[in-house]
């Protein structure tokens, strides 16, 4: 499985190492992803997403139909 926010689209980001010497490395930066098991009440059902944990903190906020409404709202 691929290593992005199911919620945000957030995904691996690419950097450099780089040492005292000025030395420099390729490396990479991993979002930080949670499994989590989230209940959606219209639907009276269990739903278990990959998300980072900023997302985790937008769901507690916002509730989840607001985060997907805003998500199609930003692919469209």
């Amino acid at each position: 499985m691929a290593r992005r926010c199911e919620l945000t689209g957030v995904g691996v980001m690419t950097g450099n190492n780089v040492s005292h010497a000025h030395n420099k490395t390729r490396r990479r930066f991993l979002p930080n992803l949670q499994k989590k098991r989230i209940w959606i009440p219209e639907e009276k059902r269990w739903v278990t997403l990959k998300v980072t944990a900023r997302a985790l903190k937008t769901l507690d906020k916002k509730g989840y139909k607001a985060m997907v409404k805003d998500l199609a709202k930003k692919m469209a």
